[in-house]
């Protein structure tokens, strides 16, 4: 019987934790709006990076960031300018992140940062 891949802990978790190992100060999780969710925003060294979690089940020869479809881009582009709105600024940088977790059956979840994907 093949061990279950599921992580006893969310990819957003994961992925949070590996960020705020890397130095980055996690702003927020899950914030949501009527128009979508975004996974996490961060802080790496005064750029507000906007991050797309995305979860792989099997095949770490798959490159996780080309999940993010061109019409997944510009929704998380349209949300984090309302994210931006919300808040207090100046706002004089973003970038837009890809963080992956793998999930290989019987192995530790591995995670994956590409920065400025997009």
């Amino acid at each position: 019987m093949t061990p279950d891949p599921t992580p006893e802990i969310p990819a957003d978790e994961l992925v949070a934790q590996y960020l705020t190992d890397a130095g980055m100060e996690i702003l927020a999780r899950n914030w949501r709006c009527t128009y979508g969710e975004i996974s996490l925003i961060a802080e790496d060294a005064g750029i507000t990076v906007f991050v797309y979690v995305h979860t792989r089940i099997g095949s770490a020869f798959q490159v996780p960031a080309g999940a993010v479809s061109f019409a997944k881009q510009q929704r998380l582009r349209r949300l984090s300018l309302l994210w931006l709105s919300e808040q207090e600024g100046p706002w004089w940088q973003v970038r837009f992140d890809v963080a992956a977790v793998i999930l290989m059956p019987g192995c530790e979840p591995d995670v994956q940062h590409f920065r400025s994907a997009f």
